[in-house]
């Protein structure tokens, strides 16, 4: 038996289809200027909270989502705002391990065809070339190659 022959799709719209896989690409990450980033004054003894759940969850949010750790969550959070041009200023690492044992956080899903987000940080995005895998598992000197 033969195995059934697939489909060729010829692309006749290059400029469509070249926006198309540009759009691929897009980063859209930003902050609600409307959003109560500092905790109101809870008129009760002590020290206020600084920031409000929604700040912490924010960077909870983002810290799940691309699997970063604290520190990296408080420096990420603080080029997004500065991105969005608030002025706003990132929890400490600190604050935001202290607050999140005690706040719930409820992450909904939605199904999206947007596609993916992703956050590139200033050390570079590593990636493989072609055969490369085959010199990484069988010499222990291979060429790294790093996209900055």
């Amino acid at each position: 038996m033969k195995k059934p022959t697939h489909k060729i799709y010829r692309t006749t719209n290059w400029p469509a289809y070249n926006r198309a896989l540009m759009s691929r690409g897009n980063i859209a990450i930003w902050f609600d200027p409307a959003t109560q980033w500092y905790a109101p004054s809870k008129g009760k003894q002590g020290r206020n909270q600084t920031y409000s759940d929604a700040a912490i969850q924010c960077c909870l949010m983002i810290k799940s989502l691309f699997r970063l750790s604290l520190r990296m969550v408080t420096g990420c959070v603080q080029s997004l705002i500065k991105l969005c041009g608030l002025n706003w200023i990132a929890p400490d690492y600190t604050t935001i391990c202290r607050r999140q044992q005690h706040i719930d956080i409820v992450i909904s899903y939605q199904k999206s065809c947007d596609g993916l987000y992703l956050i590139v940080d200033s050390t570079g995005l590593k990636f493989l070339g072609e055969g490369e895998w085959k010199r990484k598992k069988h010499q222990p000197e291979y060429r790294r190659q790093w996209r900055k």
